[in-house]
């Protein structure tokens, strides 16, 4: 059922089986299935205190990518507490985890989402101005703290009436470690931990409810760090003695800036040098620079994956080094299902928007006005359902691309943040553990509830997801990992960093024991906003 078949007999002889007796379910009235949604999403309202305090909590932590260990114990803690077996460590990423409750032989649905956040973005919440809780710390700059709660809201609803119910079903809860640096979930499909999964619900940040289908506008990408060993020298005294690598990683970026020219406009590409020498008077014997290549398709990042490689040799030679390099993440182009997606959207139609106070509107357009933008306020008309894009759009990578080629896969998008802002940025962190971010969060639980619900009590819905993945998705494309067996998870990336700030975040940590909210610890005037914004 999960890998595409050779044949469509063969297809149609697993689709039938599998809704017929492997999920197989008591019957439920088209009455009876509302009933339990309705009653779902009141339990997930019910419990929007504990969704507060879970985001507030992770958004205190402000971990990188693979350093999130403060926030995957809180995390798995909660899930552990609620009867979920939590597998650590996942596909040798110490962060990593999956966590697992099973009821019978019903469908496994896996719910995921991202735990990191962004390289100097630390910001008080309920600021419409930058105003770092720690100098050049790290802070949730796009949003990332607020999926995993919803998703563990959303799951202990839906556990709840199964439990009470006798629904048979597999839930999987499971966060997209390091995704800023698209460098966990292509591990995770690579090491097989969705071979067993039949739908996969991701959710991710937004400033509206909304979900799509097909194709996703922007790109996947490959990350790689290029090193370069030379020989070191002194710098004045024998300069001639010295084979520099710093030079090699120069004269790569002169060569890969020459070609970007010649990109097509669908192809972006970015680097960093993460190695430049040590002190100017010593040449330096090591360097490395590191590149994001992206495009629309898998074969066309290939092709620039290919030529930077040459650049890299061409590099080497010309300065007498030995070049090497390393892939430190991947993300294919996004594609998502259409089952799921025109499910899930009836559900987002019967939920809605939040209603947003005076309060919230006026953090948001004070925002906007600080940043540039137009001061338009928060979300009030739903999202239409997104379509394939009809042509392809270049922009930013998920590596829940990866996913989406491996089993039935959509993303839901939550109206936790503020429109009209540049992401990865510190104005992105000001609403999110703030009430637009508890409500958004919220909104999107009820809607994920939901859809559990549907395709629990509707196997014939599961049937379908995979009959577009195999017949429609999948028909000219096959899924291959950019990654090989050998390739290991950078683990390593944005430890030093953490190590430096870590001692000075502790003190902000959220105690939910003594503060209502994380406002009401820090002391902050919901809304504050500059006088004249």
């Amino acid at each position: 059922m999960k890998r595409p078949l050779t044949s469509k007999l063969l297809l149609c002889i697993a689709l039938f089986f599998t809704s017929s007796f492997a999920f197989a379910q008591k019957k439920y009235s088209e009455k009876q299935i509302a009933k339990l949604k309705t009653e779902v999403a009141q339990i997930v309202e019910d419990n929007h205190k504990q969704t507060q305090i879970m985001i507030d909590k992770i958004f205190s932590f402000a971990e990188l990518g693979f350093q999130e260990y403060e926030s995957s114990k809180y995390l798995t803690g909660i899930l552990k507490a609620n009867g979920f077996e939590v597998e650590e460590g996942v596909s040798g990423i110490p962060t990593a985890w999956f966590a697992t409750w099973k009821q019978g032989d019903g469908p496994t649905i896996a719910l995921g989402s991202d735990v990191d956040n962004i390289p100097k973005a630390s910001q008080y919440p309920g600021v419409a101005y930058h105003k770092p809780m720690v100098e050049g710390a790290p802070g949730h700059g796009e949003g990332h703290n607020a999926g995993i709660p919803l998703n563990i809201t959303a799951a202990l609803a839906v556990k709840q009436i199964m439990e009470r119910e006798g629904i048979e079903g597999t839930l999987i809860l499971w966060p997209g470690i390091a995704e800023e640096l698209v460098a966990a979930k292509a591990w995770y499909t690579r090491d097989g931990l969705f071979d067993d999964v039949d739908i996969s619900i991701f959710t991710h940040v937004s400033s509206n409810l909304s979900v799509s289908w097909g194709q996703a506008s922007g790109t996947g990408l490959i990350s790689v760090e290029y090193t370069f060993d030379g020989e070191a020298a002194h710098s004045a005294g024998s300069p001639w003695r010295g084979r520099s690598a710093l030079d090699a990683v120069e004269l790569m970026s002169v060569g890969w800036n020459y070609k970007r020219e010649h990109l097509t406009t669908l192809k972006r590409s970015h680097s960093i040098i993460t190695d430049g020498g040590d002190q100017p008077n010593v040449v330096p014997s090591k360097a490395s620079i590191w590149y994001y290549f992206r495009d629309v398709t898998y074969e066309g990042i290939m092709e620039m994956y290919a030529d930077a490689n040459n650049i890299a040799k061409g590099a080497a030679l010309m300065t007498d080094t030995q070049m090497s390099s390393r892939i430190l993440g991947t993300a294919w182009p996004r594609h998502f299902n259409k089952t799921i997606a025109e499910t899930m959207y009836e559900n987002i139609k019967q939920v809605g928007l939040p209603t947003w106070s005076e309060e919230d509107q006026a953090l948001a357009k004070a925002t906007q006005a600080e940043v540039g933008s137009e001061p338009r306020g928060l979300s009030v008309n739903l999202s239409s359902l997104g379509m394939p894009v009809r042509s392809p759009v270049s922009g930013g990578s998920d590596d829940i691309g990866d996913v989406s080629w491996k089993v039935p896969t959509v993303t839901l998008r939550f109206p936790s943040n503020i429109p009209g802002l540049q992401g990865h940025h510190w104005s992105n962190a000001i609403a999110m553990a703030t009430p637009i971010a508890h409500k958004g969060a919220t909104a999107g639980a009820k809607a994920e509830a939901m859809t559990i619900m549907d395709f629990l009590l509707k196997p014939e819905l599961v049937t379908q997801a995979w009959d577009y993945f195999n017949n429609v998705q999948s028909k000219e494309t096959q899924y291959k990992p950019m990654i090989s067996a050998s390739d290991a998870p950078p683990i390593y990336l944005n430890k030093k960093i953490m190590d430096e700030f870590r001692p000075q975040l502790e003190k902000f940590y959220y105690d939910e024991t003594k503060y209502g909210s994380y406002l009401e610890q820090l002391g902050v005037t919901y809304p504050t906003i500059k006088k004249g914004n």
